[in-house]
């Protein structure tokens, strides 16, 4: 088993920037700021051989009420999942009443915790030993987690009694990671599925949407238990969390984001912090889940949202919460303003959705399926061809400057999304209408749905166009010579005839 380390401590004493030196990355927001993070974030990590699981968690103070209260019980419940808990304390700060109630709390729960003297850069680490012996839990570890100071020996404390990894476990999983997934689907025959990162890693579903319209309700209802943080207050959430499982024997890897709000309502530093991390999620997953609040209905900033969407080019379903309780003339309303509004992604399976009750939220998982296989999904020049032939001989493409556009074949240039390449002259002047014509098209045939399909041209070039006359002097005259030597056997001829 791979061993499972939390980081826990009050707020801001550098479990976020530790977390980060640890996965080598840059997961968890890290500002001047208490309590900024709120849900569990796990990373996965790796020290001299031995692969091993960080837990991120939200500082305890002791004193939490509101949404603090629930930072307090994610914090508690990473301590009971945890193999060895990294006990984080301010070494500039001192010891204070809830660094006693902390350890307190370890103590009673008898785990293998280690005390770690945190920001010693300026302060003496024998002082900051003495300074928190009362605490009962050994000699402090004194680490300085924003330059990397002490990290080594403190992870050899930590992980010296963990075994190293398996050799063999290792090498399959690398030669796992080589194979590319997509999904190969020749005319007249059922798609073949290739072993990839839909096997290996999941299905990644990023849940996006305006603040608080029950992204973290959902993914709480998705998993069936409470994983993050629910909470009556808008902007809740403020990091994106990776969360790995399965369902019905499908992985999959759900992934929460902060609410996006308008630019102009983003004030705060964070907030913005966020909104980026929100935006590298939907850039980062396969499917995307778009939550709206339907007693809102459809507003401007939505559709600004799917508009991101559709340009990173991200497959999308589309679920309207907290649909429970309306009355039917509103949901009428609600229906007819999404068919006007949302008309440019019509590709898209729309839900109705109670994220609190779990109505209809079991039938989100057919529709990300779909729309990942659809986004994955490859096929021969042959058939996109014959699609394209189909088309143009039932509409064909208007008349440029007297001259038909010829359209002559087509090709697969990429997939997730479809990228469809297409080859013809006079490329440049097709219009717009007549390429949503041709997406209609080929999403109709090849039966694609949840996806954005992308259409691009590529126009016959005259290859000697622009080039100069290279032709040395002694070609010339050779090109000279003949053309003489022709003449003279003309004239002869024609003296013949005479």
């Amino acid at each position: 088993m791979v061993p499972v380390i939390a980081l826990v401590g009050r707020p801001n004493v550098g479990k976020s920037t530790l977390f980060n030196r640890l996965t080598k990355s840059r997961d968890a927001i890290v500002a001047e700021y208490a309590g900024l993070t709120r849900d569990r974030q796990y990373g996965e990590a790796k020290w001299q051989g031995r692969t091993y699981i960080v837990i991120d968690t939200g500082g305890i103070s002791g004193d939490e009420e509101g949404i603090d209260a629930k930072m307090a019980e994610q914090s508690l419940q990473a301590i009971e999942e945890a193999d060895a808990v990294l006990f984080l304390v301010d070494a500039r700060a001192g010891m204070t009443a809830a660094d006693q109630m902390i350890g307190e709390h370890l103590r009673k729960r008898n785990k293998r915790c280690f005390l770690v003297a945190n920001k010693v850069d300026s302060v003496d680490p024998d002082i900051a030993r003495a300074e928190f012996s009362p605490l009962g839990l050994g000699d402090a570890l004194p680490i300085a987690a924003a330059h990397g100071r002490g990290i080594s020996h403190m992870l050899e404390e930590a992980l010296g009694i963990f075994p190293k990894d398996n050799a063999e476990d290792a090498e399959g999983a690398d030669g796992a990671d080589a194979v590319e997934g997509e999904e190969i689907v020749a005319e007249g025959q059922e798609p073949k599925r290739i072993p990839g990162p839909s096997e290996k890693d999941g299905i990644k579903i990023a849940i996006i949407g305006r603040p608080n319209v029950g992204k973290s309700t959902l993914v709480n209802r998705m998993l069936g238990e409470e994983r993050v943080i629910v909470y009556d207050q808008a902007g809740t959430t403020r990091d994106s969390i990776y969360i790995p499982f399965e369902r019905d024997d499908e992985k999959y890897t759900l992934i929460d984001t902060a609410g996006v709000r308008r630019r102009g309502k983003i004030f705060e530093a964070v907030e913005k912090f966020s909104v980026v991390k929100t935006l590298q999620a939907i850039q980062d997953a396969n499917v995307v889940i778009f939550v709206m609040d339907a007693r809102e209905g459809v507003v401007e900033h939505d559709l600004n949202l799917l508009g991101f969407v559709l340009e990173t080019g991200r497959a999308l379903v589309i679920a309207l919460n907290k649909w429970d309780g309306m009355e039917p003339g509103e949901k009428d309303y609600v229906k007819t303003e999404l068919e006007r509004r949302l008309f440019f992604v019509d590709f898209a399976d729309i839900h109705f959705i109670s994220a609190k009750h779990g109505t209809g939220v079991g039938h989100l998982y057919k529709s990300v399926q779909a729309a990942f296989k659809s986004a994955i999904t490859r096929w021969p020049t042959s058939r996109l061809t014959q699609i394209l032939e189909d088309a143009v001989r039932e509409h064909a493409p208007p008349m440029v400057a007297s001259r038909r556009i010829k359209l002559r074949y087509a090709h697969l240039g990429g997939a997730n999304p479809p990228l469809i390449v297409i080859h013809g002259n006079q490329v440049d002047s097709i219009p717009k209408s007549y390429t949503r014509y041709l997406e209609n098209t080929y999403r109709r045939v090849l039966k694609l749905v949840g996806t954005p399909i992308r259409i691009e041209y590529k126009g016959g070039e005259n290859p000697y166009e622009g080039k100069k006359n290279t032709l040395t002097d002694r070609q010339v005259n050779k090109k000279r010579r003949l053309m003489s030597h022709h003449k003279k056997a003309e004239k002869k001829r024609r003296d013949k005839k005479r």
